[in-house]
């Protein structure tokens, strides 16, 4: 787990005047699901292309496996699985012929394929699919098919962008109890994520916002890492005017919807919730409940992009 198998250094990307990826440096350690998490445009897909050498870097380096990204591509992708956001099948390919296509087109050899076709089917339950048509499967049986393309050669490290995006709770779901199974081989799984509940349960994440990266760490180490003060969950009726009033309070660093209650983030983690309950009886609000809660990734995600917002330079 502590074998560095990709490595960026100050990776920059620029598209004229404007900087989609500014000096991004981190690690991947072999064998662990790494999450890149950021908004859409936050320059995941960027970093990614450029980590895959199908994109020269403006500044910086990557290493992949002892590699050079730019330099050394012809030696990376053998070892290497990627599923882009736009992975392309064949409709008219049934399971079976669309892993023998790519197969081939890999330059596997007959033998090994015909071990490598049955194995993938059941590592990712597409057994009994083999003869249905691409067109036939749903969003959820299609990403599996591709995740098979990916890992037809055996990949050390497999890439996936945004694998889970436009499925529903239980194909995201299916896909990650395969990529845990992946990482249990000894795989490395690099995958981009804007939802948080995927990347609760990545080994490591890393956020990227606007090109920079601002915050890395195991998802348990990112309060301490971020800054974010004591949470408080708050219900009040109406829902609007308690969100402005606790807003216009100097106690606050910040606060913000969360479903249909409040999260606000204590400036100083002294405030007692009675004192915050009157004031808020005191304006005339109803149905009031304050109560401490542990920060959950998504109030460390949002803290952390307010704050690079108020202050880019933090």
């Amino acid at each position: 787990m502590d074998e560095v198998v990709i490595r960026a250094e100050g990776l920059t990307r620029r598209f004229g005047a404007f900087t989609a990826v500014d000096h991004v440096s981190f690690e991947v350690r072999r064998g662990e699901i790494f999450g890149f998490l950021g908004p859409n445009g936050a320059g995941k897909t960027t970093t990614i292309r450029m980590l895959l050498g199908l994109l020269e870097p403006t500044a910086g380096r990557a290493w992949v496996l002892g590699h050079d990204a730019t330099r050394e591509t012809a030696r990376i992708r053998p070892r290497i699985g990627y599923v882009s956001q736009r992975f392309s099948l064949y409709p008219d390919l049934s399971v079976e012929e669309t892993l023998r296509f790519y197969g081939a087109a890999y330059g596997l050899p007959l033998p090994r394929l015909a071990d490598r076709i049955p194995a993938l089917l059941e590592l990712l339950g597409l057994t009994g699919q083999e003869r249905r048509l691409v067109r036939h499967l749903a969003g959820g049986w299609r990403q599996r098919v591709a995740l098979a393309v990916a890992l037809l050669h055996e990949p050390e490290i497999v890439f996936l962008d945004e694998p889970t995006a436009g499925m529903d709770p239980l194909a995201r779901r299916g896909i990650w109890s395969l990529l845990y199974r992946l990482a249990e081989q000894g795989i490395t799984v690099f995958v981009t994520t804007h939802y948080m509940d995927e990347a609760e349960q990545c080994s490591r994440l890393a956020l990227i916002h606007n090109g920079r990266l601002i915050l890395q760490g195991a998802p348990t180490e990112l309060k301490a890492v971020s800054g974010l003060g004591s949470v408080l969950e708050i219900e009040a009726a109406p829902l609007d005017r308690a969100l402005a009033l606790l807003r216009e309070w100097s106690i606050f660093q910040y606060v913000t919807l969360h479903g249909p209650r409040i999260h606000a983030y204590l400036r100083a983690p002294e405030v007692p919730s009675e004192e915050i309950r009157k004031r808020l009886e005191m304006a005339g609000l109803g149905s009031i409940s304050v109560e401490p809660v542990a920060p959950s990734l998504e109030d460390i995600f949002l803290w952390v992009i307010e704050r690079e917002r108020s202050n880019p330079a933090v």
